[in-house]
């Protein structure tokens, strides 16, 4: 970094030594510079956008050359091009070079790999002879796309390591990086062919080397989270960040405590402030020499995400409670970042206003923190409001939730590109005729966007969409730990979610660079789907395959006929009972953390025997015969059993036709009426010892 912002000093001085005469800017690079497949690329291409922005104080020109490669072996090395000559003879006094990307090509990457860093400073050093002051940037390279030919059959992985080393060369030669991915990642919408971008992506371009080169990144900014009346994760080190432009002093100041640090060349700047002591209020104050961003009312406490579909959306007064609840809203320990879509995602065709603002990743609405009261409450999730309020009066402590659920979404769409390009990529390709995806969520999904012009267009229903408008404007903002409902936009077909569940717990993790970040989840409940008995199993599977991760059982206040079960303070409080117990050391043996689990079962003659976790007090919910247990031979054709409770909380099974069980299940009914609880009412899960 040190090297790096000498580099930025050192251009501010050249600047100003030439305030007599424009200073000269080459543009370097392939067919991205050189402004390949824009219909007027004279006007649209990067180095047209770059030269309005910069003005009449500089001349930018562009030595961009398509199919360029920057490994002299390759198969168009760019040393032995025209262009290379004319920017040598152009003597620019700042120098922008991107290239890599046609390295990438079987004939170039796998056979010269070894002569890329010592090529490219080879390239370096060529500029600092042509004009010895010259200042020198190169580039991460622009993303290329699944959609791309040659993704899966090596270019994926070569422009990840050709990533790599170009950061090894701006390291070693002592020029500055530009990063060009990380702006474009999440707009594949601005890549017809994979590849190139089209003119709103050249403007982005622009803008990031604009930025890059002058140092200005408009100013102090933070994460949109942080507002007044926030709550901030209390009593760990608190990692703040934000951007401003580079080389700026930032002052932190909060609790008495003051904090600086400088800005690096990509404008970016981070403190980590001390453990604060739970409660305040407390004022954040964060300010550069001429800006200033003040938080009052802010609260130490602790922070929980709460996402997935629907279920996780029901708003407090559409639940059965909600009367109730409204009555009793009014509280400044719990506190509401409330991230509500713009367009519901219902049956009708949206028009291209909607559609141009989904491409620009604008989903959800501008949002503040808020405290409880009747009207906050009302319109925020009754699973997080119930889950919040249970944390709060239980370790006396403000609480605040972040949510930002939407109906009918999938698990994929929440998950990060990088991971999905890598671990499921074939989720990605052509998502709205891809049988990954549940026939409902394409078929509305392309309803939605009838209208569309282009075939790229985004949906909030697309593989990583809400990942990118939805966890990434957060900015990792501390919390600590996630719950989640989901899974009916997936429940066809419980393999590709197995998958994409343990994809979504790890990519959420590594973007809050906590490897044991606390994820809770609800079991899908009753409905008459006959996938669902298979897929609440697959979910019961995953909670004890994941680590720190647990989950909720509501198939006890189900509806066989609606998705939206209006019963949510049993589901709030069950997830709170897993923080509780799972995060926040409350003894298991006194508080319950979930109903009977399935641990095991052993065969004897005609009997089974079936041990529960959490089975203290084995009962039934209303006082009748235990019910849907089921038994079945080496033919698994399952019987009605008869269960008898043993005082030692197993259950004891036999089944008229069955003399030899191997096999058991339970409440393996779409809609199930099963009635096995233990002491605190809590419902077993649905499962079955049959391989899946």
């Amino acid at each position: 970094m040190k090297r790096a912002l000498l580099l930025f000093c050192a251009a501010l001085v050249m600047t100003s030594a030439a305030l007599a005469r424009k200073l000269r800017v080459a543009c370097v690079g392939n067919s991205v510079t050189y402004g390949y497949l824009l219909p007027d690329r004279e006007r649209e291409a990067y180095p047209t956008r770059l030269q309005a922005r910069l003005g009449d104080g500089y001349e930018v020109r562009n030595f961009g050359h398509s199919g360029a490669t920057l490994l002299n072996l390759g198969h168009r090395p760019y040393m032995q091009l025209p262009e290379f000559r004319e920017a040598l003879a152009f003597r620019p006094d700042l120098v922008v070079i991107h290239l890599g990307l046609n390295d990438t090509d079987p004939r170039n990457w796998p056979n010269h790999r070894d002569s890329f860093i010592s090529d490219y400073g080879a390239l370096i050093d060529s500029f600092r002879v042509a004009n010895s002051e010259a200042q020198i940037w190169i580039c991460r390279m622009t993303p290329i796309f699944d959609r791309h030919h040659r993704f899966r059959s090596g270019t994926r992985d070569w422009h990840a390591k050709i990533q790599r080393a170009i950061e090894k060369v701006a390291k070693s030669k002592e020029v500055g990086l530009i990063d060009l991915e990380e702006p474009l990642l999440s707009r594949p919408d601005l890549f017809a062919d994979a590849l190139h971008p089209n003119a709103e992506g050249a403007d982005i371009i622009a803008s990031t080397v604009f930025s890059a080169v002058t140092g200005r990144f408009g100013g102090l900014s933070m994460s949109p989270v942080y507002t007044d009346s926030m709550v901030i994760q209390r009593n760990r080190p608190l990692p703040i960040a934000g951007r401003a432009d580079a080389g700026e002093t930032v002052t932190v100041s909060i609790a008495g405590r003051k904090y600086k640090t400088t800005t690096g060349p990509d404008g970016r700047w981070s403190v980590t402030v001390k453990p604060l002591s739970t409660g305040g209020p407390y004022v954040l104050d964060v300010r550069t020499k001429h800006e200033r961003l003040t938080f009052r009312d802010v609260m130490a406490g602790e922070v929980w995400l709460c996402s997935g579909q629907s279920n996780m959306a029901f708003r407090v007064n559409q639940s059965a409670t909600a009367q109730r609840d409204i009555q009793q809203a009014g509280r400044t320990d719990l506190r509401f970042y409330n991230m509500q879509v713009a367009w519901e995602t219902n049956a009708v065709v949206w028009d291209s206003t909607v559609l141009d603002s989904l491409n620009r990743l604008r989903y959800f609405r501008p949002a503040t923190w808020r405290t409880s009261s009747a009207a906050t409450t009302a319109e925020f999730s009754a699973v997080a409001y119930h889950f919040g309020r249970m944390l709060a009066d239980s370790l006396h402590v403000p609480v605040g939730l972040i949510l930002n659920a939407v109906g009918g979404s999938p698990a994929e769409a929440w998950i990060d590109r990088r991971t999905l390009e890598y671990e499921m990529p074939d989720i990605l390709r052509d998502w709205r005729n891809n049988d990954f995806i549940q026939d409902w969520v394409r078929g509305r999904a392309s309803l939605n966007v009838q209208k569309a012009q282009s075939p790229l267009q985004r949906h909030p229903y697309e593989p990583c969409y809400l990942f990118e408008a939805g966890i990434k404007p957060l900015e990792s903002f501390p919390i600590a730990g996630v719950t989640w409902y989901q899974g009916e936009s997936n429940a066809h077909n419980m393999e590709a979610h197995a998958q994409l569940f343990r994809l979504l717990t790890e990519s959420w993790r590594r973007n809050w660079g906590n490897d044991a970040l606390p994820f809770y989840f609800v079991q899908l409940s009753s409905l008459n789907r006959p996938s669902w008995p298979w897929f609440r199993d697959s979910q019961r599977r995953l909670a004890a395959e994941i680590p720190h991760c647990a989950m909720a059982v509501c198939t006890d206040v189900g509806d066989s006929l609606d998705v939206h079960p209006r019963h949510k303070e049993e589901v709030g409080t069950r997830l709170a009972r897993l923080a509780l117990t799972g995060t926040y050391g409350f003894d298991s043996s006194r508080l319950l953390p979930a109903g009977p689990l399935f641990r095991s079962v052993s065969f004897e003659g005609e009997k089974a025997r079936v041990v529960f976790d959490y089975a203290r007090g084995l009962k039934t919910s209303d006082g009748k015969a235990v019910r849907t247990f089921e038994l079945a031979g080496d033919d698994l054709l399952f019987r009605p059993a008869t269960a008898r409770l043993e005082t030692d909380g197993s259950v004891t099974l036999t089944a008229d036709g069955v003399s030899a069980p191997r096999y058991v299940r339970y409440g393996w009914q779409p809609f199930t009426r099963a009635n096995l609880v233990n002491e605190a009412g809590l419902p077993a899960s649905t499962f079955t010892t049959e391989e899946p």
